[in-house]
């Protein structure tokens, strides 16, 4: 079972934000979802393993100190001094010139007054997952993607004309989902694993529960940490002589 830490929480409220079909309904001054959803078909999702492996948890364990401290000096000790790789939608962006910390930074936002970029590199640190990534050899990224039928979610996407915000998988064996937007109403349906349809709602409040809609037509609330997004911003690690080090970042970020 994959565990969802705050940042990854934040992920999923981002991706759902932004997909097309809340800011529609923002437009138009709407917080209730469409009046009808109809059932599709389900597309089988198996969550991501650990990295089972105790000198990765040992530098994860040290990130996570390092990101509670605000720790700068204690953080540069963990990435890589050179070939730090920033890949965005535009290629990579990392400063060849710059040590692997500064390029770090600049992708997580780490200068930041609110503090945002330590609290997600928090969130990085308590993920053990992990995957490798084909564009660049060694490299094992996090949060590491669920294996799916490519090909029948993009058929999936297309039938029901929406786009990966729309979706995300449970993280955990029959996830409930419950009639209202309480822990304690009445439980509709549980979860398969295989994906989900996210209808966002409008309101200003980080909300508990999300609305879903289940394979079968059924809408109800799950909580919002029992499901995931596909399509998360990745932090990137690579193993050396000395141990395993931040390499690498994908997604967003400061522009360079």
């Amino acid at each position: 079972m994959r565990t969802i830490y705050p940042g990854f929480i934040l992920a999923l409220l981002l991706v759902v934000a932004t997909s097309p079909a809340i800011a529609q309904n923002q437009l138009r001054g709407q917080a209730e979802p469409p009046a009808k959803v109809e059932p599709y078909k389900a597309v089988a999702v198996t969550p991501p393993q650990a990295i089972n492996d105790p000198a990765f948890e040992a530098l994860r364990k040290q990130m996570g100190e390092a990101a509670q401290r605000k720790d700068r000096s204690a953080l540069a000790k963990l990435v890589v001094g050179q070939g730090f790789f920033w890949e965005r939608e535009n290629g990579d962006r990392a400063d060849k010139r710059k040590p692997g910390i500064d390029n770090l930074a600049a992708a997580l936002g780490l200068d930041h007054k609110d503090g945002a970029g330590w609290d997600m590199l928090a969130s990085f640190a308590d993920d053990p997952t992990g995957s490798q990534t084909p564009d660049h050899k060694g490299a094992f990224c996090a949060p590491a993607d669920p294996s799916y039928d490519v090909k029948a979610f993009e058929n999936l996407m297309q039938t029901t004309k929406t786009d990966l915000g729309d979706w995300a998988y449970p993280v955990s064996p029959d996830v409930e989902v419950r009639a209202a937007p309480q822990a304690n109403a009445p439980v509709i349906e549980r979860l398969a694993p295989a994906f989900v349809r996210i209808v966002p709602e409008g309101g200003p409040n980080v909300p508990t529960f999300l609305r879903v809609v289940t394979p079968a037509g059924k809408t109800g609330f799950v909580s919002v940490d029992s499901i995931a997004p596909v399509g998360n911003d990745q932090i990137c690690y690579v193993k050396e002589a000395g141990g395993w080090k931040i390499g690498g970042f994908i997604g967003g970020g400061d522009s360079q």
